[in-house]
């Protein structure tokens, strides 16, 4: 079990929430892959036997995902967290006269996934689609978590593993040696913060996805769009020369394919749930499955 609690690489999050808030009116033109995964997210939870009454959709973004669990279980009241404002408006702006009238099971809250504003035992089902690596402590993340749960609460999520956007990495590391790419967490030890949080049956397995683009200018667009881009304490704080990005770009180009330029996503996904009071864990010994 890795005790190292460090983040990889501390997430500025003024930084990142002030992206995300000047993101909240351009995310959804390119947020395709952040429908994808949480549209996979959601058809897993066909296969769990469990019957929610409050749901909480953690880094709930612009609430696609929030409103598609309002509709999925109806018996439930949903709560759609996000630490950007501006998603949560945007959120209410898509907000159609039916589920205007579902209102009543819907609330929208502004907070931090590692500091929760939320009562003990307060949700059946944890929801969080590609957030965690905004996480800066995923063992505080996951103690939180484990807090709000009520006993045989299940906490399903996403996230993004050290392999995504590779290319665009390794194109930096060809010009200089600085933090250029959010690196993010291997899966194994998102199983191991589980395991200390003391969730129960943790189940953990990933997939890739590659996104094509015309060429390197769009892919870092669209992050920008997305409010997505290195958010990192340890970024570089100057802005690149034209010479550095060129020669960056240049350096992209030995990844191009039938004509488009890849950019790989290592997409994780696990879950767990909270034991109940005669499960709690004795020992510092479990297991967790991985699949591949």
């Amino acid at each position: 079990m890795n005790q190292n609690k460090k983040p990889i690489a501390a997430i500025d999050k003024q930084v990142a929430r002030q992206s995300f808030n000047k993101a909240a009116n351009t995310y959804d033109d390119v947020a395709v892959l952040q429908r994808e995964v949480g549209d996979r997210l959601l058809d897993r939870m066909s296969l769990v036997r469990l019957i929610p009454n409050t749901i909480i959709d953690i880094g709930c973004g612009t609430g696609d995902m929030t409103l598609k669990l309002l509709h999925a279980y109806k018996q439930a009241h949903v709560i759609g967290m996000d630490f950007a404002e501006q998603m949560l408006g945007k959120t209410r702006t898509k907000l159609t006269w039916r589920e205007k009238i579902l209102g009543r099971r819907l609330t929208l809250l502004c907070g931090d996934a590692e500091q929760l504003p939320i009562a003990d035992q307060s949700a059946d089902l944890i929801f969080s689609n590609l957030t965690l690596q905004w996480c800066n402590d995923l063992d505080a993340t996951f103690a939180e978590f484990r807090r709000i749960l009520k006993p045989g609460g299940l906490l399903m999520f996403s996230s993004l593993g050290p392999d995504t956007l590779k290319e665009l990495r390794n194109s930096w590391h060809t010009i200089d040696n600085n933090l250029h790419v959010h690196p993010f967490i291997d899966m194994h030890h998102v199983g191991d913060a589980l395991l200390r949080a003391q969730l129960a049956d943790p189940v953990m397995d990933m997939e890739y996805f590659t996104l094509t683009f015309n060429d390197g200018f769009q892919l870092m667009r669209e992050l920008k769009l997305l409010g997505a881009h290195n958010a990192t304490v340890d970024r570089p704080h100057s802005l690149t020369g034209k010479s550095h990005m060129k020669h960056m770009l240049q350096a992209y180009e030995r990844f191009r394919n039938d004509g488009k330029l890849p950019a790989t996503y290592e997409v994780v996904y696990g879950h767990a749930w909270c034991p109940e009071q005669s499960r709690q864990p004795k020992s510092d010994t479990v297991n967790v499955n991985f699949k591949r």
